[in-house]
């Protein structure tokens, strides 16, 4: 009975290693795609796991009872071949420091009986499930036959073996269902995260982010040098909605940021700030360059017919406002005031134009 109460303690110092490994490392979760450089790295942490949970193992002589070999599988599931030999290399290796023995000879063999396995169930086409299942199973059966190798104690064996698989298969599942569960809700986060910060309908950035990387030039406007920004507007937007119904101006306001991703450069932040307004952050762009990019937008959305999901085609334009600093706008806190009044000035001119901010 304290064996098993000690092997549920190694089950807890587990779910609280992967608890706070998830929580730590926030990056998306280990799989069979991901880099190496993560792959070595979580290789690493997964024999460090099972080196804290050697630690606690339960001594029988020179035999160490423990779930060592979770993580390890763990590893194989998830990541596949590197993790898993880099977690087993690192289990063996601590096995020795604790003491080179009969048991610590026997129990890398074990580890390295399990891991290989593993690997091969990971990669075949059989369900998750029993991936799963086959992997604590062969892991059990292979500790079995070394506890009746080690230990000589008929009556320890009989209620050690069937309380070890007990508690063996239950940490497999509970680990296994602990990272489902902190993945997911991980991913989870990650996507809510990410819609935050991305306008739902264009797919471009939103005010929210606009306004965080804006800031984050400002903090960096030495280094950047110059600034410049476009802010845009649809010339009489208005009338499509009422003529053709809102549905099909967002029909409208999604191809536009399509347009505006092509014209504006593959480092150039491009944003819908709200309604028919968007705007184009062009980092250490000249005023030249930024006109130049201003107009190839105000002439392609010209000439570009909008097809309507009703088969009709409708013709925009738009107006466009630029500031730059330092050269129209020497105070970078104003950037964006004075490009907001360089387009109400295209606006108040006529439209379908593009205005820059005076000197």
């Amino acid at each position: 009975m304290i064996i098993v109460k000690q092997l549920f303690a190694n089950l807890a110092i587990l779910v609280a290693l992967l608890f706070l490994y998830t929580q730590i490392k926030r990056d998306p979760p280990l799989r069979m795609n991901s880099s190496i450089k993560k792959k070595l790295t979580t290789g690493v942490a997964g024999g460090l796991f099972s080196n804290i949970l050697m630690q606690y193992s339960i001594p029988i002589g020179t035999t160490l009872i423990d779930l060592r070999h979770i993580p390890i599988i763990l590893l194989a599931y998830f990541g596949g071949a590197v993790p898993a030999l880099v977690g087993m290399a690192l289990v063996i290796m601590g096995r020795f420091l604790i003491g080179i023995n009969i048991s610590s000879y026997t129990s890398g063999l074990l580890m390295i009986a399990i891991t290989l396995f593993a690997i091969i169930i990971a990669r075949t086409n059989l369900s998750h499930q029993i991936k799963k299942w086959s992997m604590l199973t062969f892991a059990n059966l292979l500790t079995t036959l070394l506890f009746f190798y080690l230990i000589k104690d008929p009556q320890l064996l009989l209620y050690l073996i069937p309380g070890y698989w007990f508690v063996s298969f239950l940490s497999g599942y509970v680990a296994f269902q602990v990272l489902h569960i902190l993945f997911k809700s991980q991913m989870m986060f990650d996507k809510y995260k990410a819609e935050s910060t991305i306008d739902p309908l264009t797919g471009l950035n939103n005010v929210r982010k606009f306004d965080e990387v804006f800031n984050s030039c400002m903090a960096d406007l030495e280094k950047k040098k110059k600034l410049s920004l476009l802010y845009i507007d649809i010339d009489f937007f208005k009338k499509i909605n009422d003529t053709y119904g809102h549905s099909e101006g967002d029909v409208v306001l999604k191809d536009l940021g399509l347009i505006l991703r092509s014209c504006a450069r593959p480092t150039d932040i491009v944003s819908r700030n709200g309604g028919e307004e968007f705007t184009v952050l062009l980092i250490d762009c000249s005023l030249d360059q930024a006109k130049k990019i201003a107009e190839r937008i105000r002439t392609t959305v010209e000439e570009h017919a909008f097809l309507l999901n009703s088969g009709t085609e409708v013709n925009i334009t738009v107006s466009v406002g630029l500031s730059n600093f330092p050269e129209t706008t020497t105070i970078g806190s104003l950037v964006i005031k004075d490009a907001d009044k360089a387009l109400y000035e295209a606006k108040r001119t006529g439209r379908n134009r593009v205005c820059i901010a005076k000197q």
